[in-house]
């Protein structure tokens, strides 16, 4: 049997870009070099392990040069951990290929003729920013390359922490985290030691056995910290002591939950919170509303710059009072809430029942009677005959998950015809993608990219498109 030629090694390769999810990039013989973990300005030796028609995929082997631009990351994590891959990039620079990513995606993509490009919006926190995060309890500990080449042997595998990415049961134990504030790590880090200390099982994602599955901790600006555990089986001792132990030591604590998930995966929408200590909500506060947030809410995670990217999509919109607006993906009805007061109605469309179900909430809590929500998948709800029902929409405000829009969903808002379409998105490709599909009837006037998530290569943007006369 023949053997499979070794792919080359590329030496002395400088780095020249940023390109797609975030990789670093190099022109080498006329091919694109996709190298993850390295910014524009470094030299290196290159193992490709990857070969395409018109790129190449790589891993860094040897340095023979760093960036002058590099800076030193702040979490010791960095570079096992799946996130936060930018943290050796300086922030301006961050900032500045997120931009270009915008720009890229909508020529290359869009093909449209583009307005001038706002400067992007920055975060003023790029650090213990995030109100919200899940961490997976594993038998399986993920073992550093220091730690292998050390030759101990370790007993403990346990862990609790991220996932390492493309490896479903494996987990790499976080001592620290610098994305949510105190008390978040010191909570992870106390159920931890106290599983340990008890002899509490963690799980085991291949074989689905096990105890302890996962920890959800979320906190609200005013200081408010949710906690929610999650458990393969129901052992109440255990269960008990675990939640008691939470809820003495911490009483920064205001909401305690459990949850026994006993399916093959992990998400939380079909399962039933259950209640254990303190208050079943939190609330976060947006120019005076409120916003209820129960334990499966979904809310933007970066709490402050939602509201900066709440305000472009307002801006955008230019409402006078007068309009029907229809807020597509309205999820809990933040945005449709947050704008209700510069309209006459608003009609917001969500496929989780549960959303639904905080957006009424949320009206209800701050006295707003001009909202109207509805449950279901976006492509079967927005009809003509549901507009014929619920009134022409004079604005559109779309949101929709990464994947973009279903085409139906585009073909029933060119022939729904409103003026204007506020396109809010989280993944600039698909957004270029569906804004070529209203290019015929809507031209680009106003593009606003918003950074949510600092030290990662995510991008959120705002487009304004109007409707072309004649």
């Amino acid at each position: 049997m023949g053997r499979k030629k070794d792919l080359p090694v590329l030496e002395n390769i400088r780095i020249t870009d940023i390109g797609a999810e975030g990789n670093a990039l190099a022109r080498v013989d006329n091919l694109v070099v996709f190298v993850p973990m390295l910014i524009p300005g470094d030299v290196v030796d290159i193992r490709v392990i990857k070969k395409r028609k018109k790129y190449l995929e790589g891993k860094v082997i040897r340095f023979h040069e760093y960036s002058a631009d590099r800076v030193k990351p702040r979490c010791i994590h960095f570079g096992v951990c799946g996130g936060c891959k930018w943290q050796h990039l300086p922030y301006d620079l961050q900032l500045k290929y997120k931009e270009k990513q915008v720009r890229d995606n909508l020529m290359r993509i869009g093909k449209i003729e583009l307005p001038d490009i706002n400067p992007i919006l920055g975060s003023k926190e790029i650090f213990m920013y995030r109100n919200k995060l899940e961490y997976t309890f594993s038998n399986k500990r993920w073992l550093t390359k220091e730690e292998v080449d050390s030759g101990t042997e370790f007993e403990k595998e346990n862990a609790l922490g991220f996932h390492i990415p493309g490896l479903f049961d494996k987990v790499l134990d976080i001592t620290e985290c610098h994305l949510q504030p105190e008390p978040s790590n010191s909570i992870k880090n106390a159920v931890r030691e106290y599983a340990l200390v008890n002899n509490l099982e963690f799980f085991d994602l291949r074989e689905q056995k096990g105890f302890l599955r996962n920890l959800v901790i979320r906190n609200s600006l005013e200081g408010k910290v949710m906690v929610i555990v999650v458990f393969f089986y129901e052992d109440v001792e255990k269960r008990k002591g675990l939640l008691d132990y939470l809820a003495s030591e911490f009483p920064q604590i205001t909401s305690l939950f459990y949850i026994i998930n006993s399916k093959r995966n992990d998400s939380l929408g079909d399962q039933d919170p259950v209640l254990y200590n303190g208050e079943d909500h939190l609330v976060e506060d947006m120019e005076g509303l409120k916003f209820r947030i129960g334990p499966k809410s979904f809310y933007q995670t970066n709490t402050r710059q939602a509201l900066e990217l709440y305000r472009v999509a307002r801006d955008f919109a230019g409402l006078t009072g007068k309009e029907i607006v229809y807020d597509l993906y309205t999820g809990t009805g933040t945005i449709a809430n947050f704008i209700a007061g510069f309209a006459d109605k608003i009609i917001g469309i969500e496929y989780v029942d549960e959303a639904v179900k905080d957006a009424i909430i949320n009206s209800e809590i701050n006295n707003i009677t001009n909202t109207h929500f509805f449950s279901g998948d976006m492509k079967d709800v927005l009809s003509e005959q549901f507009i014929k029902i619920n009134g022409q929409p004079d604005v559109i405000i779309t949101d929709p998950p990464r994947a973009g829009m279903h085409e139906d969903v585009v073909k029933v808002i060119i022939n729904a015809a409103p003026e204007k379409i506020v396109y809010v998105s989280c993944n600039p490709a698909t957004q270029a993608r569906d804004i070529y599909l209203l290019s015929n009837d809507y031209k680009v006037e106003r593009v606003q990219p918003v950074d949510m998530f600092p030290h990662t290569h995510h991008v959120e943007n705002v487009v304004l498109l109007k409707r072309k006369k004649g």
